[in-house]
């Protein structure tokens, strides 16, 4: 029987919640090994972090980079770069590597965020925004004509910045991945998270290894000038033969571009650590999946989905 350690609260967008990750499992007698020295990485904050980070605050908008305590966030922020969180920080789903909240939005969004987001991207005179979300499954569409109207908006303020949308699978529904992927949006991302073995003891239910590659495929299929991107997470139990695996299965549904970082657990309740992967690895696996075909592969320890993002326009295989 779970002993419950945490319970409801009110969410900050007014909304019954709970903290992801929070009740004793079978995980929660399974230590955490300790960190190796390449991830004790020192945060310098500099100026243009405080600013962003005051816009955030002023225009009441989330960032992922906060709400998934995003090891980046200070050279991101630093580098002019942003990923906005929509559509609140309560998510429909519970993926058992992730810390955002659960709950039912029950329909709730904020009809000012997408003019908020633009406004905020125009102030930080910013050239690339990450707009990602929690999943969304209490509306019909997944989130889909929230995500497009805002892409919509920053596009009229900032000409000139580039958008990147990191969706949720939208339950694979084609009518929602076409709004995105006709939107305005420079490239577009479903992260498939983990081989197809670990993908059931990782990720919620209701997602799939096979949904997210149809959800990529789709993506081109509709609209082929858009560049698509995923990401894996290592340290869960995954095999390099699976990795490679997974990178074939990604180019043959038409994946342009790969992020690999090492998984960090967010508390003890969450799926344990079965492995630190050293950088040399990381190494290894960006240069192979470039063979592979990869247009971009950004492979480190403290890479995650929207790491420099900005760099994939770059096409300079994202050398770090």
């Amino acid at each position: 029987m779970e002993i419950i350690t945490s319970i409801k609260h009110i969410n900050r967008d007014g909304i019954k919640a709970i903290k992801n990750g929070q009740k004793s499992n079978k995980y929660s007698t399974i230590p955490t090994p300790k960190k190796p020295r390449w991830l004790k990485v020192k945060a310098e904050f500099n100026p243009n972090f405080h600013k962003i980070k005051k816009q955030i605050q002023t225009k009441k908008l989330y960032t992922v980079c906060e709400e998934a305590h995003c090891p980046n966030i200070s050279e991101c922020w630093s580098a002019g770069t942003a990923t906005f969180m929509l559509m609140g920080s309560v998510c429909t789903r519970a993926c058992k590597f992730c810390s955002v909240d659960t709950g039912n939005p029950n329909g709730w969004l904020d009809k000012d965020e997408p003019i908020n987001t633009a406004k905020a991207v125009e102030i930080m005179k910013l050239k690339y925004v990450v707009l990602t979300s929690v999943n969304r499954d209490d509306l019909s569409d997944g989130g889909a004509q929230h995500f497009a109207e805002t892409v919509k908006l920053i596009k009229k303020l900032n000409p000139h910045t580039a958008v990147e949308a990191l969706t949720p699978d939208f339950k694979g529904l084609s009518s929602s991945i076409n709004i995105l992927v006709n939107c305005g949006i420079e490239v577009f991302a479903q992260n498939i998270e983990t081989v197809e073995r670990l993908t059931h003891q990782v990720r919620d239910t209701r997602a799939g290894y096979q949904q997210t590659l149809d959800v990529l495929a789709e993506s081109k299929r509709i609209n082929s000038e858009v560049l698509t991107k995923t990401s894996i997470i290592l340290g869960l139990g995954e095999t390099d033969s699976e990795i490679y695996n997974t990178m074939d299965d990604l180019i043959e549904n038409k994946v342009d571009v790969l992020t690999i970082g090492q998984y960090l657990r967010p508390t003890v309740n969450h799926h344990p650590i079965e492995r630190w992967v050293k950088p040399e690895e990381f190494e290894k696996y960006r240069i192979i999946g470039l063979k592979k075909g990869f247009l971009e592969v950004v492979s480190g320890p403290m890479v995650r989905s929207s790491y420099r993002a900005e760099r994939v326009l770059q096409k300079n295989n994202a050398g770090l």
